[in-house]
């Protein structure tokens, strides 16, 4: 997960073009199983089009039809949270990340890597 996250680092910072759909697939298919290593349940969807969604953090299951706590946003914003380049009150406030639900917040989560 660590080498497919620092492969797009130059991209999230502005250094370098965006990747290549694979290499950015990888990164967020990655770092969003590293967020349900982390936080295993599934009360909670994190959807991040058009690559990947997972559900996490413990609590009421889930079964069918549309979740009560859904987490939503694009490759981008999904992977500056999970570096930490960007704070969850900022990607709120700025409407880069939907968050419906009570257990919702994924804030206490994040970053899933450091660098």
């Amino acid at each position: 997960m660590r080498a497919a996250v620092q492969a797009v680092l130059p991209w999230l910072r502005g250094e370098a073009d965006q990747p290549s759909r694979p290499e950015l697939a990888a990164a967020v298919r990655l770092s969003l199983r590293t967020l349900e290593q982390i936080a295993p349940g599934r009360s909670v969807e994190v959807r991040v089009p058009p690559f990947a969604a997972v559900q996490c953090v413990e609590g009421p299951r889930h079964t069918r039809g549309t979740p009560p706590n859904v987490v939503e946003t694009d490759p981008r914003t999904w992977l500056e949270l999970a570096t930490g380049d960007l704070a969850w009150s900022d990607a709120l406030d700025g409407a880069r990340v939907t968050a419906s639900g009570t257990r919702a917040d994924l804030s206490h989560l994040l970053p899933v890597v450091r660098f």
